[in-house]
């Protein structure tokens, strides 16, 4: 049974590593069509980058659409306006929802240290606002810790994942641990800002929509449009790139500017793109120091979680492209107590994941019949509803 057993896992120490397969539908994946130059394999937006990591027209053009399609649409959404969500969106937000309880319920369970850690590469955030309304509505009593203090003004620190909230009794004659989910963003997340040499966090939405919004993005459909054209190749890409910056045309544009004018653009757009509070798909870093910093305490909160004792690390949606991550990772399993379980969408992840982790007793691969996304992750692999029958 592909089932993870809640009794072998309530009790440990619960790690979760969620990445963009989780927002799949409301938001894109980084998964692309256009195929690599001489073989039938399709890029994402990973190996595209880094193979035209020197181009800086290219990745003008590539990250143009990166931040239009992936990252703006994270920044505009607004779980206010669900009434104008497709059924799709709505599945994605029901997906979050039941997560959460399924933890919940897990750690309502638990006898002490009733905190999960959610490790996540995903700019949205649909954990925050999903905890938001599960404490609005009242059906849950828990804290969601993003490693933020302060109250007018809220920065990130990581001794704050560390703390625990506790109810005390009046007369402080009884105490008991307050459930806490541990909300640790990897990659940087839409709502971050940089305040000198600290990093705020703020969930204003309009806020961050105009951090997003401001970027000087080159527009060029036709190169938008080959990213998800299987019949054509890197090459072609390339070339349509470069043939755009040589013209000065784009499908937006009314005349053609100096090819000076066009370096400009692509200057333009690599320094606003720079500053954005997320990492780099092409080396896995950030632009600036201040998120690259604490890109690196939050890698060793996550190696100091994996090297516990009786821990287990649950892993979905997550293609383990980020190097650090998955060396990291690889490290940490040398803890003999440390279970960790991949979940693999089909067939072809599984034949990856099983090279990535090859000699490695303590990984288990989970696969369902069809594909294992959000849904089934939910209703057959991480649930505390009984197994059919």
């Amino acid at each position: 049974m592909p089932t993870i057993n809640k009794s072998e896992i309530y009790e440990k120490n619960l790690n979760f590593l969620v990445g963009s397969g989780a927002s799949y539908g409301l938001l894109p994946t980084l998964a692309l069509k256009v195929k690599q130059h001489g073989t039938t394999k399709a890029h994402t937006i990973e190996t595209l980058a880094t193979k035209y990591e020197g181009n800086e027209a290219f990745q003008a053009h590539l990250f143009s659409w990166y931040v239009r399609e992936v990252i703006l649409p994270a920044a505009a959404y607004n779980p206010d306006l669900s009434f104008i969500n497709t059924n799709e969106q709505d599945k994605v937000i029901e997906n979050y929802n039941l997560f959460l309880e399924t933890i919940l319920k897990l750690l309502s369970r638990k006898s002490h240290k009733k905190r999960v850690n959610i490790f996540t590469t995903n700019y949205d955030g649909m954990i925050a606002h999903t905890a938001e309304a599960l404490l609005r509505r009242g059906s849950h009593d828990f804290h969601l810790n993003d490693g933020t203090d302060g109250f007018v003004k809220r920065t990130l620190n990581a001794r704050n994942f560390g703390r625990y909230f506790q109810d005390h009794g009046v007369f402080d004659r009884h105490s008991k641990s307050v459930p806490q989910i541990n909300l640790v963003q990897l990659h940087g997340s839409v709502y971050w800002y940089k305040d000198g040499e600290k990093i705020e966090v703020a969930y204003d939405l309009r806020r961050a929509e105009k951090q997003i919004s401001n970027v000087p993005l080159r527009e060029n459909q036709d190169f938008f449009d080959m990213l998800f054209d299987e019949t054509k190749t890197d090459e072609a890409l390339a070339l349509l790139s470069a043939s755009a910056d040589l013209s000065g045309l784009t499908p937006t544009s009314d005349a053609a500017p100096s090819s000076g004018g066009i370096t400009a653009k692509n200057a333009a757009f690599q320094e606003a793109y720079k500053s954005l509070p997320i990492v780099n798909p092409t080396k896995w870093k950030f632009h600036e120091t201040v998120f690259e910093e604490h890109y690196y305490q939050m890698l060793r909160l996550l190696s100091y979680e994996l090297e516990k004792p009786d821990t287990v690390f649950i892993a979905f949606g997550f293609s383990f492209a980020d190097e650090h991550i998955l060396n990291l990772v690889k490290r940490s399993l040398s803890n003999p107590s440390l279970q960790m379980y991949v979940c693999c969408f089909d067939d072809a992840e599984k034949e990856t994941m099983e090279g990535k982790f090859l000699g490695f007793g303590n990984v288990e691969l989970v696969r369902v019949e069809g594909f294992l996304d959000f849904t089934a992750f939910n209703e057959e692999v991480f649930t505390t509803k009984p197994p059919s029958t």
